[in-house]
């Protein structure tokens, strides 16, 4: 019986289910085609007969490894003849075992179809490692599933991927692959912080998406359902498979006339080439556009006054500001902000300072301003406050009203409140229970009462805000340390609570020197006044001290400097009447 017609009687891709071929029409056929993937049509095997059915054969255990073993040499010197080095090759045939066991299966099959054939004599008998080769050029795909098998992706996915790439040469794949994963994947020493700017994307997205930001939600959905989750954004082991499997086209892009001037583009602009990898994990599509499509959509935001290094901060903080969707909202946001008389320019800094507005629906931010707004907060009052914190706008109405109810609780009306929005807009953007809370809790251990603290809150809201262990903590001890007590200490921040947010080094020790030292005071005067901090040494502590030294004069410290430069030249130097000593003044 002939192969020919043999073939009419029996279903090869049923006899031989583990097995993909691939068809290559003749050249002279008008429907030749370069690469077909999923093709399986009969395999024309020369002087191969097969005059009974497959007999059922296996291997011992012992055997099927070294098949393996051999079968990865095979694959090695097969991947050597397609042009890679043998460094290469030993590592993409010891990785892509899925790849090595779909040859030696097709191998076993081929060797069933020989036991048929028993009697023939005039059939051609090739060696194992031969017949492993034989497979490897059968499946059509030049080395390329083994490759990407040994980048991290499954048999399946490397066979889809590999669709894709019927134009790629191994070596040029090769290449591209370790160059992108240098761009993408270096400086990833904060490797959750692509996570987290991702989870940060998401939730804050409420206008519908484009098929690029789609496409990019999908990813990240492949990553989150895996171990670790979106944790593991910046790692290339959990990552750079479904980057590939989400958007196999980006194996296509030319290195040298596509990503490297790409990456010089956004060094050009700002964005520190250990982080441009940042760019493309939370908006892949990046890489599909030209250096010019980027110049056209970053124009779009000199309207809010950005030039290119503020477009450098705007991607590396929200890329999705490239995006169709995020483009076209962009007017609507500005045209939103006109509407309601916020000042363009604080509108411009809240744009660029905190990009993530850009995906806000005009409708979801009008609910935010109206509750600022039943704070009193309005038009340049709103201008300074998203000026200075921009997120606010992204926080539900109900979050500001915890806060607003929270200060109440603490002695707060509605207009104080809307006072500490202005002053300190920070405060209502924090955690209540891990940052509000624990900053008032501190307060009261330190000695400052319930009826005083609206009072310490309102001189200096930036407590609220302050960081306990690297801010206030070290001042306290520094004050301590210099022989005032804890008692004494709060009833310093009761009359002046800005005193806690002065710099130690710059600010506390320097004045408390020139006090103990120069002016020979005891540290105990600056518990009477400790607004004596907020004064400068060198142009106003020093020079008034001189002129009280000079003339021989005492005074207290509030004395000294608690008065206006007119009130102190007509006090202690005798402009607009005489002179009068301290002392003569009782007699």
């Amino acid at each position: 019986m002939s192969t020919k017609s043999f073939s009419t009687h029996w279903n090869l891709k049923s006899l031989f289910p583990n097995t993909c071929f691939l068809h290559f029409p003749p050249k002279s056929s008008p429907n030749a085609l370069p690469f077909s993937f999923f093709h399986y049509p009969i395999i024309h095997c020369p002087k191969i007969y097969f005059p009974q059915p497959p007999l059922a054969l296996s291997y011992p255990s012992d055997q099927t490894s070294h098949n393996l073993t051999q079968a990865q040499e095979s694959v090695s010197e097969y991947l050597q003849d397609l042009g890679l080095s043998l460094e290469d090759s030993i590592s993409i045939a010891s990785n892509s075992p899925k790849y090595t066991q779909m040859l030696v299966d097709g191998v076993k099959e081929l060797e069933e179809w020989n036991a048929w054939n028993n009697s023939n004599s005039e059939g051609e008998h090739l060696g194992f490692k031969e017949m492993v080769i034989y497979m490897a050029k059968e499946k059509g795909d030049n080395g390329k599933v083994a490759f990407l098998e040994s980048v991290g992706l499954t048999l399946s996915s490397a066979m889809s991927v590999a669709r894709y790439l019927s134009s790629e040469s191994l070596p040029s794949l090769i290449h591209k692959v370790k160059y992108m994963k240098e761009i993408i994947f270096s400086g990833s020493d904060d490797k959750w912080l692509s996570g987290k700017n991702a989870r940060r994307m998401m939730m804050y997205l409420s206008i519908p998406s484009d098929e690029d930001v789609e496409q990019t939600l999908s990813f990240f959905e492949k990553i989150e359902a895996r171990r670790g989750g979106l944790d593991m954004l910046g790692s290339v082991e959990a990552t750079f498979r479904f980057l590939l499997e989400s958007f196999p086209r980006i194996l296509l892009l030319p290195v040298e006339s596509h990503l490297i001037p790409l990456v010089e583009f956004l060094e050009n602009i700002g964005v520190p080439r250990g982080s441009i990898g940042k760019i493309f994990l939370l908006f892949p599509p990046v890489l599909f556009c030209n250096v010019q499509g980027i110049k056209t959509k970053a124009s779009a935001f000199e309207k809010v006054g950005a030039a290119n290094k503020d477009v450098g901060k705007m991607l590396l903080k929200y890329p999705w500001i490239l995006s169709t969707s995020i483009q076209h909202n962009y007017e609507h946001i500005l045209l939103f902000f006109e509407e309601e008389k916020v000042p363009k320019a604080s509108v411009d800094r809240a744009i660029i300072s905190w990009p993530h507005i850009l995906g806000c629906s005009t409708s979801k931010l009008k609910l935010m301003v109206e509750q600022f707004g039943e704070l009193g907060v309005t038009n340049k009052k709103l201008g300074r406050v998203i000026a200075k914190s921009p997120q606010l706008l992204l926080r539900k109405p109900q979050e500001l009203l915890q806060v607003v109810l929270f200060l109440e609780g603490l002695g707060f009306d509605w207009e104080s409140v809307g006072k500490l929005v202005c002053r300190c807009p920070e405060i209502f953007a924090a955690n209540i229970d891990k940052t509000l809370k624990k900053k008032v809790e501190f307060l009261i251990e330190l000695g400052i009462s319930n009826d005083h603290l609206p009072r310490v809150i309102k001189k200096y809201p930036e407590l609220l805000v302050s960081d306990v262990d690297k801010t206030l903590l070290p001042r306290i001890q520094y004050l301590m340390e210099i022989g005032l007590s804890k008692r004494e200490i709060a009833l310093m921040v009761r009359r002046f609570s800005p005193l806690l947010g002065y710099s130690i080094e710059e600010v506390l020790r320097p004045k408390l020197k020139f006090l103990l030292d120069t002016m020979e005071k005891p540290v105990k005067d600056v518990v009477d006044y400790p607004r004596f901090f907020s004064y400068s040494l060198e142009k106003k502590i020093k020079p008034r001290f001189w002129v009280l030294k000079g003339r021989n004069m005492e005074c207290s410290l509030k004395d000294m400097l608690g008065k206006n430069d007119e009130e102190f030249a007509a006090e202690f130097m005798g402009v607009g009447r005489m002179l009068v000593s301290p002392s003569s003044s009782h007699q």
